[in-house]
């Protein structure tokens, strides 16, 4: 083949895989736009009351996403709070002992976990949690949280732990630590970036997830509820409501909401990268 022919198929190929691309982006590209627009016009149109103000009812001119907005921001913390710490475990678990019995075990569960539908950890959550309680409650929606973060982050902290030189697991054994303190105050610290890494990434999915809280959280948005133990609402589930209503206002909060939530998570993932940038071990 001619240098010339070569070229021509170099520039065809790689012509054809940026179609391919953009195709595939098309539909994304789309919904942020639209959002973008018609999400902004809402807010523009509602001022700092969108943030302030209650999801309104049908007809009701008002405009607002206060509870919904709250009740994401302590979902996540809940969430994080029970998920961050077993996902460390059991990263912990599988790179301290890879060939033990509950290494293997850790490790096979995280990763069965990742191919899980979150609608399944919903329903768990419902018949364990719910059920008993005899009502939906925001600890339930954050355990159900906690169980879809749980495998992104033990997966991405346990790659992050892997990179960590062994060098500086012998400099620790060494001086006397015992196998948790080098872990604890050797090995997380010089990968903390990783981690940190690790635990936004698995925030961002838990954040936009609406399957596990169908079942979960409730519905309260008429007033604001931080009682753990009492129904809740999210953003996520306000658009999965709203989008699907009858009624023009609610469907434009909800496109107002799509536009805060994606913003969001744009934000963490922007963070993310700049942390995984900067990760150096």
């Amino acid at each position: 083949m001619s240098p010339d022919r070569r070229l021509t198929l170099d520039y065809a190929v790689k012509a054809l895989v940026v179609v391919l691309a953009l195709v595939a982006l098309a539909p994304i590209i789309h919904l942020i736009l639209e959002a973008f627009i018609k999400g902004g016009w809402v807010i523009k149109e509602a001022g700092a009351k969108f943030f302030t103000e209650t999801p309104p009812p049908p007809g009701d001119r008002r405009y607002g996403i206060f509870t919904s907005l709250v009740g994401t921001l302590e979902l996540s913390l809940i969430s994080s709070l029970i998920g961050v710490p077993i996902a460390i475990a059991a990263a912990l678990l599988a790179v301290d002992f890879p060939d033990s019995r509950v290494g293997r075990l850790v490790r096979v569960l995280s990763r069965a976990l990742l191919e899980v539908p979150t609608i399944i950890i919903g329903m768990f959550v419902f018949v364990v949690i719910v059920e008993p309680l005899g009502t939906p409650s925001i600890l339930a929606g954050s355990i159900a949280l906690a169980l879809v973060m749980l495998p992104y982050v033990a997966t991405y902290v346990e790659a992050a732990l892997k990179n960590v030189s062994y060098t500086y697991r012998e400099a620790g054994y060494s001086i006397g630590m015992t196998r948790a303190q080098v872990s604890l105050k050797v090995v997380i610290p010089i990968a903390r970036r990783g981690v940190a890494t690790g635990v936004l990434l698995g925030l961002a999915k838990a954040m936009g997830e609406t399957a596990p809280l169908l079942f979960t959280l409730g519905r309260a948005r008429a007033m604001l509820n931080v009682n753990p133990l009492g129904p809740g609402d999210a953003i996520p589930l306000l658009i999965y409501d709203y989008a699907l209503a009858p009624y023009p206002n609610m469907r434009d909060v909800a496109w107002g909401a799509a536009l805060v939530l994606i913003l969001i998570l744009l934000t963490v993932q922007l963070i993310t990268r700049r942390m995984v940038g900067e990760v150096k071990i």
